[in-house]
C-alpha cells in the first residue's frame, strides 16, 4: 500500500459529519424526538384485545352482503 493513499469518504459522510460539527446537539435531538414518537411502552392487554375483537374481512371487499 502506497504511502498517499487515503481511505475513501463518501459525500453523505462528509455531510454528516459537517453536519454534527455544526450542531453538537443533533443527536440528542434526535433521540428526544423518538422518544416523543417511537418508544413506547406496549399494552399487552390492549393489544390482545384490539387482535380479538376483529372482523374478518369478506374475500371480495366491495361485496355488500350474501348472495
Amino acid at each position: 500500500m502506497p504511502l498517499f493513499w487515503k481511505a475513501y469518504k463518501s459525500d453523505v459522510t462528509d455531510f454528516i459529519e459537517s453536519l454534527k460539527a455544526k450542531k453538537p446537539t443533533l443527536e440528542s435531538e434526535q433521540r428526544a424526538g423518538r422518544a416523543l414518537l417511537w418508544d413506547k411502552r406496549v399494552d399487552r392487554d390492549a393489544q390482545a384485545d384490539n387482535a380479538a375483537s376483529r372482523v374478518p374481512q369478506q374475500p371480495y371487499v366491495y361485496q355488500t352482503g350474501p348472495k
